[in-house]
C-alpha cells in the first residue's frame, strides 16, 4: 500500500515538473487525463527554470499604464515593444528571460524593443489585455505580442509558441528577435 502512495505521488511530481506553464481545465483531474489522452513525449529540458526566479510581473502594475510608458518610451527611441505575458511562478516565462538577456539575444533585444512584462496572475488577471492585442492567453505563458511604437500589433502569439520555453534552443528567441526587430 505504502509503494503504491510513494509511486503515484513520483508520478505526480514528474508530471508537475514537465508540465509547461499552461492553464489547467478544473474538470481534467490525473485519472481522467491519462486515460482519455496518450502519452506525448516531450523532448529533453534544453534550460531548466532557475532555482530562485527572477521578480519580472508586478501582480499590482497596472498593464494600461505599463504599455503607455512602453509604447512612450519606443517611440522616443525608435524601437517596438515586446508584451510579455505571464508570472513569476512560470518556470518557462523564467527561461524566456534567460534568453533574452544572453547574447546575442540581449545586444537584439536593447537595440530594437522595449520590453512590458504584464502580469497574468494564475491565467485569471489582465486578460483583457491579451484579447487585446490578440494574444491566446488561453494556450499558456510566456506569450509575446509585438507592437510598432504607435501601439498597432504586429504580432500576436495565437498558438502558445512560447509555452514551452525549457524544451526550446535559445536560437527560436535569436529568430524571433531578428524577425521583429525595428
Amino acid at each position: 500500500m505504502k509503494r503504491s502512495v510513494l509511486l503515484a505521488a513520483a508520478g505526480a511530481a514528474l508530471a508537475l515538473s514537465v508540465a509547461g506553464c499552461k492553464e489547467k481545465s478544473p474538470e481534467a483531474t490525473p485519472a481522467t487525463t491519462a486515460a482519455a489522452t496518450p502519452a506525448k513525449v516531450k523532448p529533453p529540458v534544453v534550460t531548466a527554470p532557475p532555482a530562485v526566479k527572477a521578480h519580472l510581473y508586478d501582480d499590482d502594475a497596472d498593464p494600461n499604464k505599463q504599455i503607455a510608458d512602453g509604447l512612450k518610451q519606443a517611440k522616443k527611441e525608435h524601437k517596438r515593444v515586446i508584451l510579455d505575458f505571464g508570472g513569476d511562478w512560470c518556470g518557462d516565462c523564467q527561461v524566456l528571460d534567460i534568453y533574452m538577456h544572453r547574447e546575442p539575444n540581449a545586444e537584439l533585444l536593447s537595440k530594437n524593443f522595449v520590453v512590458v512584462h504584464i502580469s497574468v496572475g494564475h491565467i485569471d488577471k489582465n486578460l483583457e489585455i491579451g484579447d487585446r492585442y490578440g494574444v491566446a492567453l488561453h494556450k499558456g505563458v510566456p506569450a509575446l505580442a509585438v507592437l510598432d511604437a504607435n501601439g498597432k500589433a504586429l504580432y500576436a502569439q495565437a498558438g502558445g509558441e512560447f509555452e514551452s520555453m525549457r524544451y526550446m534552443q535559445e536560437s527560436s528567441v535569436t529568430e524571433f528577435l531578428n524577425k521583429w526587430k525595428a
